[in-house]
Order: C-alpha cells, then structure tokens, then sequence
C-alpha cells in the first residue's frame, strides 16, 4: 500500500539546550514520510531550490521514499530557524524564508493519483483541497492544519477538512478551531465539521484519538534526554498513517477496530520520541524497525493495567 505525502521538504536552523545546528534538512513532508517509510511505500509531492543537497535526497532515497513528485527549481529552498525554551515546549521563530515554497503548487505525478492513503502535510487549504481531488480510489486521506489557516481561512479549511477521513492537531489548535476550551468538547465540534477521526497532539503529554463511539488517550514516551523536539508532530502522523497503510485499512471500513487505531497512535508515539532523540532527522540515520517494535511493546507494558 502507498501512501502519498504532500508539504514542505526545508533546511532548518534550531537551537535548544542541548546546542546548536544552524542547517539541518527538515520540513514537514520530510519527517512525514521518513517515518512512515518503515511502515510502507512513501511518495513526496514538495519542492525544493537549486541548493538541495545530494546527501539529504539520498537519505530519502535511502528509506525507500519515491521522489518523482520532488520538484526542483531555480533558486533556494524553504528555511526556518527558531529557539526553543529550556523546558522545550515552546519555541521562537527568528527566521522564515519561503523562498521557492512560496510558489510552490503541487503536482502529482500520475502514479501518485492512484494510491490510496494521502497526508496532507500544513500547506494552505486551498493547494490541500486541490490535491485531494486528484486522487482517484483512496481509502483515507487526512491531513494537518495550523493556527494561521484556522484564523485568517476558517471558510476555507472548513470547507477542505470536510471532505477528509482524519484531522491531526494539537491542544491549541483544536481549542482554536472548535471555540471549546475544554478538549472533550472541542473533540465533538470537530469531528461534526466532517473528520471521521481526530486526533488531538499534547507535545510531551502524549496523544488524544477521537471518534464519535471511542476515544482513547496515550501519555507521551518519556526520554532522558529531548535534544530536540522539530518534526515529532509530523513524525507522529507518519507513524500514524504509516501503520494504517501497512495494514490496509480505511476508517470507513467496518472491519477497523479501536484496536487498531490505538495501535496506530502508539506508533506514532513512538516515531515522534525517536525523532526526539538528535537534532533533526539524526535519529532516522540509524533507526531500525526491530528498535521500533521494541520501543511499541514498551508502551503497551506501561499502559497496561
């Protein structure tokens, strides 16, 4: 089973008290599909400038990850760079440079249109809706938002959120987008917007899936170390996606089971505090699935009761 990631492939600039990298390669689609990659076939819509390193395509390529809907332009490719808080669970933005992302509209290639799962990674509404309706024959299609689309394009992130199966946000968003402070009812206003499934990211807290018959509630994995916390959210939805890929299931189906999508947070969980474990996508240079399933088995033997 394939699944297509669609976002942004950036350099980033962080630092946290465990140090500094003034470039590293990130980007929401980036995390995204290395994570997922360890579950099932990956494929990339973003773009990316002139400068994109041959060392950070060959470690997409490593994972397995199809980068024919990669474009490369003229030019340099998205950055950010910001400060984390010494606790880690905030963080400064002091640098965002779209640069070729600015015009960035994706194009599938039309392998791509066929595949059955799409995650939408945080793009504006609108270029995510048009994705959406390229594909033919999907079995779950979900994505992510962010603050900026719910207050300045409410209408027409209602509009997209409506057709998908998912939504991943955290706390903050879905108080946001909901008009609920408290998280349970936030949930409900939700997931009456269209989304089959929600699920509510809390950083170190852990996770929150909803669904209009279950919820289910998972604490985060707890490190010694946080080196740095880039990319867990999105690492988190590619494990997520990644695992209901690898299964084949579509959240309509009669034959998903709560399970299954309590199985499928865990393992987002996990790939979210692997991610956590180095700079940027460190981690994935080295992590291996017998490390993840033990890492799986963990969670289920300090949440059992």
């Amino acid at each position: 089973m394939s699944l297509v990631v669609v976002g942004s492939v950036a350099y980033d600039g962080v630092e946290t008290p465990h140090g500094r990298v003034d470039r590293m390669l990130g980007g929401a689609a980036t995390y995204i599909s290395l994570a997922a990659s360890y579950f099932t076939k990956t494929r990339v819509v973003a773009v990316v400038g002139d400068d994109f390193a041959q060392e950070d395509t060959n470690l997409l390529l490593e994972h397995g990850v199809d980068l024919e809907g990669l474009e490369r332009v003229p030019g340099k490719t998205f950055f950010w760079a910001g400060k984390y808080t010494p606790d880690m669970n905030d963080r400064v933005t002091l640098t965002t440079e779209l640069n070729v992302f600015a015009e960035f509209q994706p194009k599938l290639p039309p392998l791509y249109t066929t595949a059955p799962y799409l995650l939408l990674g945080n793009i504006q509404p609108r270029l995510q809706r048009e994705v959406r309706a390229q594909m033919n024959g999907l079995r779950l299609a979900g994505g992510d938002t962010m603050n900026f689309w719910i207050k300045d394009f409410r209408e027409e992130l209602l509009a997209t959120i409506r057709e998908w199966d998912f939504l991943l946000i955290n706390d903050a968003e879905a108080r946001m987008l909901s008009g609920h402070e408290n998280l349970k009812r936030a949930a409900r206003a939700i997931l009456d917007m269209g989304p089959h499934t929600l699920v509510i990211k809390r950083g170190e807290y852990g996770a929150m899936l909803f669904r209009n018959d279950s919820m289910f509630v998972v604490p985060g994995y707890l490190l010694e170390d946080v080196f740095d916390p880039t990319g867990a959210g999105d690492c988190f939805a590619g494990g997520f996606i990644g695992y209901l890929a690898q299964q084949g299931f579509d959240l309509e189906a009669d034959h998903i089971s709560r399970g299954e999508l309590s199985r499928a947070v865990i393992y987002g969980s996990v790939m979210g505090s692997f991610c956590c474990e180095r700079f940027g996508v460190e981690r994935f240079r080295t992590l291996e699935r017998s490390e993840i399933d033990a890492r799986f088995e963990e969670f289920r033997k300090f949440t059992s009761f």
